[in-house]
């Protein structure tokens, strides 16, 4: 059984994405409006009554934003953990929240989640990998540095959500105060372009089909630049710069290079 996967939307102004067989999903935060992820759900033929829960990585608003309307109108579980619960100021039905704990395994019908502990300034912040049928898709964002949970579950994956924060001359020569440029860069803030280039170069697997490139720092990256740093490095991968304004397409991960794939091994992003 495949998966199909979309970001919903990528970036400091919101987060979402879709992860799901035929029969059931989960999106993994939901950092926008419960109207626009309905909104986006529709234009790209993907129906909520196939969502069966929430999962949260950590209690930033660009993460939470949408997440207590979605949960209450659709009778969602949100599996959170009870320090980000804590944190967060949602106010969610007691009946709907569902712990989870690093490397747990979650079942979700023929979907399994399995979250771990990530380095980012939160209270107890998360990563996920899906998987259904040996297919693993993982949601990588807000990564302060790259460590080797991380990397042990990325070179499983066929598919990955993996953020490109920050470009880090623009960065550095940026507007941001001292304070900021600092946080961002610390160890518990954001996954640099180059960062997130060394992880894929050094330790993608060959069955990587799909790479989609997130959470792009408005003022500090430019898609092009991240299109162009990481298509030298594409061979037989599909690279999806996930736009901050709009959702993806929704991409069939199979677990198999299809002959249009390896023969152009071309690079696409959203339109910005």
């Amino acid at each position: 059984m495949s998966l199909f996967i979309a970001s919903l939307n990528s970036g400091s102004n919101g987060n979402c994405y879709y992860v799901g067989n035929q029969q059931e999903a989960v999106l993994v935060d939901a950092g926008i409006s419960c109207r626009e992820i309905e909104k986006r759900m529709s234009r790209l033929g993907l129906s909520l009554k196939k969502v069966r829960a929430v999962f949260i990585s950590h209690e930033h608003s660009d993460h939470i934003r949408g997440v207590a309307a979605l949960s209450r109108k659709y009778q969602l579980p949100v599996y959170i953990t009870f320090p980000t619960l804590a944190y967060s100021g949602l106010v969610l039905d007691s009946h709907l929240v569902v712990p989870f704990k690093h490397q747990e395994a979650v079942a979700i019908g023929d979907l399994t989640i399995i979250p771990f502990l990530k380095h980012h300034d939160a209270t107890d912040p998360h990563s996920f990998v899906v998987s259904c049928n040996n297919i693993n898709v993982g949601v990588f964002t807000d990564l302060g540095i790259v460590c080797e949970e991380l990397t042990r579950h990325f070179r499983k994956c066929h598919a990955a959500f993996l953020e490109a924060n920050y470009d880090e001359a623009m960065l550095e020569n940026g507007r941001y105060p001292y304070h900021l440029k600092r946080r961002i860069r610390g160890g518990k803030g954001h996954l640099s372009n180059s960062q997130a280039l060394k992880l894929f170069i050094d330790h993608r697997a060959n069955c990587l089909t799909h790479l989609l490139l997130s959470h792009l720092s408005r003022d500090n990256n430019s898609p092009e630049l991240v299109h162009q740093l990481f298509s030298n490095h594409a061979v037989k991968t599909k690279v999806v710069v996930a736009s901050r304004y709009e959702e993806s397409e929704v991409y069939h991960i199979t677990g198999e290079h299809t002959p249009a794939e390896l023969v152009n091994a071309q690079l696409q992003y959203a339109l910005f």
